[in-house]
């Protein structure tokens, strides 16, 4: 798709600052405190996953900063201002898709583009050519069908483009996939990632393979706070427990109990003639484990490191206090 990558291409273009900048961020309704002093820098150019559970706090940091909430103290900041002194120039350069978007249903995915884009006051020829590239973007290109008859998978890739249609220098998507059958989260997550370095991308999101697989760089939001911000590998490496698979010719039960009782193996799993260990000492794992084979008699046919998911990550920084 050349004429979809020559214009999108360059969105994020003179910023200086980070595309946003959180200090102490925090919100409160009544009694209960929606955010607790959030602090997250977002890099310009990543693709940002938001992560965390229903209710962390997700969609208010968003509401704050596409300046539809305010907050109760701290700073937002987005492409260098702070959110409460953003003008329409600041605006122009951002675009937002909310968790639940809107859609006149008696339009056509094209006169939907066109619209916003004039509302944008983009001019005609600009316009023509973002729709153009936007609907081959979205899979949408020569879909005459009404908006209101497209499945939820059409109507998220068509939000997505129309938060394109400024060409902004941070989209922001508040659970793009949600309630997305597989095709729908796969095509939505497709654009997501053709995004990658030709514009910064921050998004919401409790589901976290798509994070995994479309983010450069995650931050894991627990009960308004966040726990940690990283790239996604130096935080599998930081704190996921590392994994060895190994698989014998026999004596899978008397080696699973012998590494049961290792105080370096925090767990076991074993499938036919394949031990998977998680463990605590990856050097006492490399050490014992050719030991322990041989002292068993089993044939060792394959020995290899396991990849750590995010899924394992996150169940252990957040799942403890759920």
């Amino acid at each position: 798709m050349p004429r979809t990558c020559c214009t999108v291409r360059g969105m994020a273009n003179d910023v200086s600052a980070h595309p946003i900048e959180l200090t102490g961020l925090t919100k409160v309704y009544g009694s209960s405190k929606a955010l607790d002093g959030i602090d997250l820098v977002v890099s310009e150019g990543s693709v940002y996953g938001f992560l965390g559970p229903n209710g962390a706090g997700k969609t208010t940091t968003l509401r704050i900063l596409s300046g539809l909430a305010r907050p109760t103290t701290g700073r937002a900041r987005v492409l260098g201002v702070d959110v409460g002194a953003a003008g329409n120039d600041i605006r122009a350069r951002i675009g937002f898709l909310p968790d639940v978007p809107g859609f006149y249903e008696w339009m056509t995915a094209e006169e939907f583009l066109r619209f916003a884009g004039r509302l944008f006051g983009l001019p005609a020829a600009v316009l023509d050519e973002r729709v153009e590239a936007l609907l081959d973007l979205a899979g949408l290109t020569g879909v005459t069908t009404k908006v209101g008859a497209y499945s939820r998978g059409m109507k998220q890739r068509l939000g997505v483009a129309q938060a394109l249609i400024n060409a902004p220098a941070l989209l922001m998507l508040d659970e793009p996939t949600s309630a997305l059958d597989p095709i729908g989260r796969k095509e939505v997550l497709d654009m997501i990632a053709s995004l990658a370095g030709r514009t910064t991308v921050f998004f919401s999101t409790h589901i976290l393979s798509d994070v995994e697989r479309v983010c450069d760089t995650v931050a894991i939001l627990d009960r308004g706070r966040v726990v940690v911000q990283a790239p996604v590998e130096e935080l599998k490496n930081r704190y996921g427990a590392r994994k060895v698979i190994l698989e014998v010719t026999c004596g899978t039960e008397a080696l699973s109990r012998r590494f049961s009782a290792e105080s370096w193996v925090t767990a076991v799993a074993c499938e036919s003639r394949t031990l998977t260990l998680t463990v605590s000492d990856i050097e006492a794992a490399r050490l014992a484990i050719p030991a322990a084979v041989v002292a068993e008699k089993a044939g060792l046919v394959r020995l290899e490191g396991g990849e750590v998911s995010l899924e394992e990550v996150f169940v252990g920084l957040v799942g403890g206090a759920q």
